[in-house]
Parts: structure tokens; sequence; C-alpha cells
């Protein structure tokens, strides 16, 4: 258990999905936590399961599909070297000149999906907010991500708690 926080619940899970508006278009959703800021409640996070739509296989023509999971919201999709971002999949179709038109190589990266046995958690959501992030790459039909967010409700000290919750609003 992290210092500072108290668990106030069981391990639960968390499920949402989004859709791209358009092909190609940076799309979120918004995940409702309904944290209690009045009893200084925070998601203390211990895995996220992001499941992305194939990309579309297009002759001569590299495509991909990008999401993350951020505790706020984003003008990007992101990556893992951004400080809100938790979580982060990809999945792309990497072609070249000299490939057939049906050809191409399909890639697959998702990280992180846990905590490392040394560590007690991923990230800790102090807002009542997460957010789900999606875009597609060079693709004729929209995209979709699903996500499963694993963890638990925690009761953290006024100061951890403000700390947190500041932490969390800069990092937007």
């Amino acid at each position: 258990m992290p210092t500072g926080l108290k668990s106030t619940s069981s391990p639960i899970q968390v499920s949402a999905s989004v859709t791209e508006t358009a092909a190609n278009t940076l799309t979120s959703e918004q995940i409702e936590l309904n944290l209690n800021p009045l009893d200084n409640e925070v998601f203390v996070v211990t895995q996220i399961n992001l499941d992305v739509d194939a990309p579309d296989s297009l002759g001569a023509t590299s495509t991909a599909v990008t999401a993350t999971l951020s505790s706020t919201s984003r003008t990007s999709v992101g990556s893992i070297a951004d400080q809100n971002v938790l979580g982060a999949a990809a999945r792309e179709i990497i072609c070249n000149a000299g490939m057939t038109p049906d050809g191409g190589i399909p890639f697959d990266r998702e990280d992180p999906t846990m905590t490392a046995l040394s560590e007690d958690y991923i990230g800790i959501i102090a807002t009542s907010n997460c957010f789900l992030n999606i875009v597609g790459t060079a693709n004729g039909n929209v995209k979709q991500c699903r996500v499963r967010l694993f963890g638990y409700r925690a009761q953290a000290q006024a100061s951890v708690y403000a700390a947190l919750v500041q932490s969390e609003v800069l990092s937007a």
C-alpha cells in the first residue's frame, strides 16, 4: 500500500470504450470514476488492458491505430512518455514501396499492462475521471478501443491528496 493511502474498497474493474468520430480523428471518452473529493478519495490503478482495433490493410500504405488512457484530457493521443498517460497501446501495419499491394508487416504494442512485482500500482487518479483516447493513421474506416481498468479506491491523507490533485491538474 502506498504511503499516505488507506484502501476503502476491494479490487474493482471499470470498463469503457471509445470510437473515432471520423477516420483518423483524435477522439476521447471521459470515464467517470465517481470519487468523493470530500473524503480525499483516489483511484489506485493496478492494471490496464487496452484492446485496440486492427488498422486497415491498404495497398502500399502504412496504417496504425494508437490509444492511451490518461488521467486528464489531452489534445493529442500521447504516449507513456507523457506524465498524465497511464497506459498506451498501438497496432500498426508497416508497408514499403517494394512490398506487394496486399502485403505488410503487422506490429502490436501495449505498455504497461500491469505493475511490476516490485511496484504497488501503475498510477493514482486523484480527480473523478480519466480519459480513453484513440487516433488512427491512414485508415479508411473509424476505429475503436476498449479498456478494462483494474484498481481500488483509497482515502488519501490531506497533504497527499492535495499534492496528487495538483500534480494531476498541472500535468494536463
